[in-house]
């Protein structure tokens, strides 16, 4: 099974502490000895600095968060920051373990505006806390040591925009001229993904337009207009592809899929399908109402649902 996102992150960050965990440990035991020595604790920073991989900046804090070391980077030692107040950063307010070593959430740094993460260790006197000493790390600089997450084929509802909603009541669908034609739209689109290669499809019927794309060239969409939705001379710009045998949506679903979105779309007057998008490869379909909620769920899922299902 596939991990989620969340799990992906999870894995990414306890590879990530452990590799930091002695490293920062070391270099905490090493500034203990001169934190009331701004000098000493700069060169126990550029000393060790390689020590700490992937860093983008080493720093020592005292109990306050007032920084009381110069900052070292890969460009060398930055004087900028000295008795600089990081209580408020994002990474000093998250609550430090018993064991003294914290991997902070990811935030958006001060100023160079970069998705960041720091690694915090505590640095212990003989009977009290004397700071911390912070690494810095650019998430653009971290090995990525787990493989893509895949989106879940659960079914998740997102509720849209609330001035919508609050206003549902009062709208009625207008007919538009892919409702006045549905039936060759649907058709042109069933052939585009049957047989000419294409694999997503979101499909706005409020407005008459599709986006479409295809295998030969996924990085880039095509927008087909009312025109082209309604002349069935367009297939004839897609070169045939066969049906690709990866698809978790099988060729024989894509038509009962279009159909059922024709009939939300044109089964109520208040609540009505607005736009929906089908990808063949994960076997995923989403729609979006008029009150602007949208639904993902898989395909076979949303065959099981008639129309009497989402107008009650």
């Amino acid at each position: 099974m596939s991990a989620t996102w969340q799990e992906t992150i999870y894995l990414q960050r306890e590879e990530l502490a452990r590799t930091l965990h002695r490293p920062m440990a070391d270099l905490a035991h090493r500034c203990g000895g001169a934190m009331d020595d701004r000098e000493g604790l700069n060169r126990v920073l550029a000393e060790h600095f390689s020590a700490i991989p992937h860093c983008t900046n080493l720093y020592v804090v005292n109990a306050q968060c007032n920084q009381v070391s110069d900052t070292m980077g890969k460009g060398g030692l930055t004087r900028d920051h000295y008795q600089r107040d990081r209580s408020r950063r994002p990474y000093m307010k998250e609550p430090m373990p018993e064991w003294g070593f914290l991997l902070s959430d990811a935030y958006v740094s001060e100023y160079a505006h970069r998705p960041s993460i720091t690694a915090l260790h505590r640095i212990s006197g003989a009977d009290r806390i004397l700071g911390c000493v912070g690494a810095d790390f650019d998430l653009r600089d971290l090995p990525v040591t787990r493989d893509l997450y895949e989106e879940t084929g659960e079914w998740r509802q997102i509720k849209g925009d609330p001035s919508i909603r609050s206003v549902v009541f009062q709208q009625r669908r207008v007919e538009s001229p892919m409702d006045r034609a549905m039936d060759q739209a649907l058709s042109i689109l069933e052939e585009l993904f049957s047989d000419r290669g294409v694999f997503q499809a979101v499909i706005h019927f409020s407005s008459s337009r599709a986006t479409v794309w295809v295998v030969d060239d996924p990085y880039r969409y095509r927008l087909l207009d009312k025109d082209a939705l309604a002349d069935p001379d367009i297939c004839l710009a897609y070169p045939h592809r066969n049906y690709p045998a990866t698809a978790a949506m099988p060729q024989s679903a894509v038509r009962p899929v279009l159909d059922a979105m024709q009939g939300l779309r044109l089964a109520d007057e208040m609540m009505y399908l607005r736009s929906a998008s089908i990808n063949i490869f994960n076997g995923m379909v989403s729609l979006t109402f008029s009150c602007d909620g949208s639904h993902y769920m898989r395909y076979d899922e949303f065959l099981e649902k008639d129309v009497s299902f989402w107008t009650g």
